[in-house]
């Protein structure tokens, strides 16, 4: 088997107990060729200082997957500013001459620019100073699998037809029940839905199948599909982000889901420390993916579903169950925001 190159990418934004969590068990796996990319989104907490401890082997990472080894401490932190990786500022030479679980790259964004405008940082990135033959986009709040990688390339690399390509995804609370063996997107009421959800897994969903999008907790994608179809769309700052980049890559490439390959993903997302935070890009984003992505017939029968059905559903269902005020407010603000095309992140601050 070739081992092509692959720079995984990961996003830490207040969070670095997941991200450490999730390290230890990447420099664990099987694959000899791949670099670590940790992006630090502005976080506002002490997370870029407790991962350099944490590499340095001051930090004992506790997990029901793995038993911490000290063994590969310290790693050696390549950090950068968010400057210098747009300007590709980088000493490559210095970095080739440590083993692959040894190494890291710490970029340190200046601002939260979301799941795909901080992602974006280190794609350009490691396009730019690598050339990476593959680019993993993987959540901090995932358990990777030893040979997880291994299998992704190994199934990507068979098919020049296949773009992306993303692992079987259990819930790291119940180990054996499925999040995800990729996903379907309903183009007439912009709906995604998880293919194996909630199922525990008895060997139900064990081929490689096609599906219309992957989840961003962990996406493998060739460099190809970047120079084909561009970056991840920043205007979505959170959700929809992935959905919008794999349907544009589907136009182009197969999009395929590897059962062979494992992580395990924690349901709480850190964004259900704002109030009102999902609900806003939810919505609004289900309208701008629409707006974007639809052609005038398709557009029509959304906009159609989500007045008459959408709409008054939820409405109801904030009025009646949950009597939250500031929620409507959010979710009504969503939908002016979505149809007009205008970001306010700073509101939902103040919806705290």
């Amino acid at each position: 088997m070739n081992h092509p190159r692959v720079s995984i990418i990961i996003l830490n934004w207040n969070g670095w107990k997941d991200t450490v969590e999730c390290l230890e068990s990447l420099y664990r796996i099987d694959y000899p060729n791949y670099d670590v990319i940790v992006v630090d989104n502005g976080s506002e907490d002490d997370s870029v200082q407790k991962i350099r401890e944490y590499a340095e082997g001051k930090i004992e990472v506790s997990s029901k997957f793995f038993e911490y080894s000290p063994g590969n401490k310290p790693i050696r932190v390549f950090e950068i500013s968010e400057e210098e990786a747009r300007e590709g500022k980088f000493n490559r030479p210095v970095y080739e001459k440590y083993d692959v679980d040894r190494r890291m790259i710490l970029i340190r964004n200046n601002n939260n620019y979301g799941f795909a405008g901080g992602n974006n940082v280190g794609i350009k990135f490691a396009l730019s100073v690598f050339d990476s033959d593959y680019v993993l986009l993987l959540n901090n709040d995932t358990v990777v699998d030893p040979g997880f990688l291994r299998e992704l390339v190994k199934v990507a690399d068979s098919d020049g037809k296949i773009g992306i390509a993303g692992p079987k995804v259990y819930y790291y609370e119940n180990p054996s029940m499925i999040e995800s063996m990729g996903g379907k997107i309903n183009l007439y009421t912009i709906s995604t839905s998880l293919i194996g959800n909630k199922e525990i897994d008895a060997g139900q969903h064990n081929k490689i199948i096609d599906v219309d999008w992957v989840s961003g907790c962990c996406l493998l994608f060739k460099k190809s599909v970047i120079y084909t179809i561009g970056l991840l769309n920043p205007a979505y700052f959170l959700y929809f982000e992935e959905t919008d980049f794999c349907f544009r890559a589907k136009k182009k490439t197969r999009l395929v889901a590897v059962p062979e390959s494992r992580i395990w993903h924690k349901s709480a997302s850190t964004t259900t420390r704002f109030t009102g935070l999902g609900r806003y890009y939810t919505t609004r984003n289900r309208i701008k993916f629409a707006r974007k992505n639809l052609n005038s017939i398709k557009l029509s029968i959304f906009m159609t579903y989500f007045i008459l059905i959408f709409f008054p559903a939820v409405l109801a269902w904030l009025t009646i169950i949950r009597k939250d005020r500031v929620l409507i407010m959010v979710f009504l603000k969503s939908i002016k925001d979505g149809i007009f095309d205008i970001d306010d992140f700073a509101y939902l601050l103040n919806t705290k």
